[in-house]
């Protein structure tokens, strides 16, 4: 009866953050008939309603509401229990909340979660994918996965793979607005940008260790990376994308490398990293387990820290 109550709470908290009954069972590993039930079996018992749904939104009800808090402390209690019994056995079970950028939804995350979920059989893991660059603490996430430059914070930082970027369009864009020559001539072209987690006022070019800065007037600003390489491999412009990212399609000749003397950095002219930021204090064993996966699950265009 306790491991039922268990995942009615699991299903619970988990819509009540996807707000979406096959979204939650997607990131539980359930079937939506399997968290509905769940759910209608927690509401039974409580004799309270804990969402409002329709053909178009899933809300908390004012019960569910004053539940959620309370169900999040369980879990945080459960999760803490499974990482002493990780810690006495020297194996990782338990939960994991997981927020990672979109792009890693359709590269190197899927395979590492298949290989990780198949050697612990015994874990759940809940992602949530998101290019704003979200909180663990505010979240109640174990860890976030970040691009770029890690930023300075209470949070402590994890390394995963070091990565550049460069300037990259579809060949049917270069050949019908042309190729340029040079960094100054990307005014009078079509350009690209991505907008989270915030909106960058310069483009910093290093060639030979010089930098060169430029201020882009996008033609598109798009707040999701996904966005921006589909919209780059169909031919709308010049984008600036990872190389772990682009390369491969570079290789499958659907993308071609611009001004590719430069790539950009950091104002300083430093490469970005893949990186996972998590709460100070020890890091619990079933998470560590899947950041080193992450590590050694790399893209090999990317360089190892």
């Amino acid at each position: 009866m306790a491991l039922d109550m268990l995942r009615e709470i699991q299903a619970f908290v988990s819509v009540a953050h996807k707000r979406s009954f096959v979204t939650a069972a997607r990131a539980l590993g359930r079937s939506p008939s399997a968290v509905t039930r769940a759910i209608q079996a927690l509401e039974d018992n409580s004799g309270a309603k804990l969402f409002n749904r329709n053909a178009t939104a899933v809300t908390l009800t004012e019960a569910g509401e004053r539940l959620l808090p309370h169900a999040e402390r369980l879990l945080d209690v459960q999760r803490d229990a499974a990482d002493e019994l990780a810690a006495l056995t020297g194996t990782a079970q338990g939960w994991i909340r997981l927020a990672a950028p979109e792009v890693l939804a359709s590269r190197v995350l899927p395979q590492v979660l298949a290989g990780f979920c198949a050697r612990h059989r015994q874990m759940t893991v809940d992602v949530q994918f998101s290019d704003q660059a979200l909180d663990p603490l505010q979240g109640r996430f174990d860890v976030v996965i970040r691009g770029a430059f890690a930023q300075s914070s209470e949070l402590i930082g994890y390394p995963l793979w070091h990565y550049s970027r460069h300037l990259y369009a579809s060949p049917e864009y270069l050949a019908r607005e042309g190729t340029p020559p040079d960094i100054d001539a990307l005014k009078q072209h079509a350009l690209i940008l991505h907008t989270a987690p915030r909106i960058l006022k310069a483009w910093h070019f290093c060639r030979d260790g010089q930098i060169t800065s430029l201020r882009p007037q996008p033609r598109l600003r798009l707040g999701s990376g996904v966005a921006v390489l589909h919209t780059c491999l169909a031919g709308a412009g010049i984008a600036r994308l990872a190389d772990w990212l682009a390369e491969p399609e570079v290789q499958a000749g659907r993308l071609v490398r611009v001004c590719p003397d430069y790539r950009l950095t950091s104002s300083t002219g430093h490469d970005p990293q893949m990186h996972a930021v998590y709460p100070a204090g020890a890091l619990a064993p079933r998470v560590r387990e899947l950041l080193q996966a992450l590590r050694a699950g790399a893209p090999l265009e990317s360089k190892q820290p």
